[in-house]
This record gives C-alpha cells, structure tokens and sequence, in this order.
C-alpha cells in the first residue's frame, strides 16, 4: 500500500494506493495520526485506486471520522470511491457516516 499526504489551504488530502488489510493498515493510520496531531481534523481521503479494504481498513476510517467530529473540529470524507469499495461500504452500513464525492475537488470544497 502506498499513502501520500498534501495539506491544502482549508483540509488534508490522503491518497491511498493498493490495498487496505491488516497489515498495510498501519501505513494509513499512521498518515492520518499525523494529520490529527498537527491538529487538524478536516481530511480528504481519496481512495481512487484503492483495490479492497478489511475491516481493519474500516475500522480506521471510522476512528479517524469520530476523532475528526470530536468537538465539531472536522470531518473525514471520502472522494473518488470505486464502486468494489462503496459496495463494502454499504454491506458494513457506514456510507451513512460519510460524505462520498466523486473528485477530489469537490470533497476538497465542502470544508
């Protein structure tokens, strides 16, 4: 699994590559800690071109996502979901805990 991090003026973009299982998992956990401990809570994950996640991959996202809404700081969303990945998330019952757009830019302009 490969993550990349940019800092935008106004949110964090996160761009996970490969697969998200138990043990790349930490890759990604790691990226966002890092976000989370600048202080900043408004994140962009884009998971474009990622190809399966586990529930240890769900589990994170929705660490992250309770951190993130912790005192109304911020927000994890999710942009440019493939479809394998969006259907894991509607089977697990948590696309209602996120926003899911379909670029990046648009997830970028709802902080």
């Amino acid at each position: 699994m490969d993550v990349t991090h940019r800092q935008l003026r106004r949110c964090d973009v996160v761009v996970a590559k490969g697969r998200i299982d138990a043990e790349t998992v930490k890759t990604l956990s790691e990226a966002l800690a890092l976000i989370k401990k600048a202080g900043r809570y408004k994140i962009v994950l884009n998971l474009k071109e990622v190809t399966y996640i586990s529930s240890a991959g769900l589990s994170e996202l929705i660490v992250t996502q309770n951190t993130c809404k912790q005192m109304k700081r911020g927000e994890l969303v999710l942009a440019e979901v493939p479809p394998r990945i969006r259907e894991v998330l509607d089977l697990a019952g948590l696309t209602a805990l996120f926003n899911l757009y379909e670029t990046e830019s648009e997830a970028a302009d709802h902080f």
